[in-house]
């Protein structure tokens, strides 16, 4: 498969272009090169993000567990 073949055009507003823009690293870095980049940290992000749900999810019946409780209650009546 030739290069051609592995390319696409996409339309994009001016302002997207003109953010990509100020987003390079260098002058001579490639859009392909920015928004691959941009991807890899923000799927990253969204992975760190799916497991930090993950762990409240688990924690939060053991934080009920520990915080609603009879001897609690006692102290705050003191």
């Amino acid at each position: 498969m030739t290069q051609e073949n592995e390319q696409s055009t996409i339309l994009l507003r001016r302002e997207v272009i003109e953010m990509l823009k100020k987003a390079r690293e260098h002058p001579r870095q490639t859009y392909n090169e920015l928004i691959e980049k941009m991807l890899d940290v923000f799927l990253k992000i969204k992975e760190r993000n799916q497991y930090d749900e993950f762990l409240h999810k688990i924690q939060q019946p053991k934080m009920k567990e520990l915080w609603n409780n009879k001897e609690d209650e006692a102290w705050e009546k003191i």
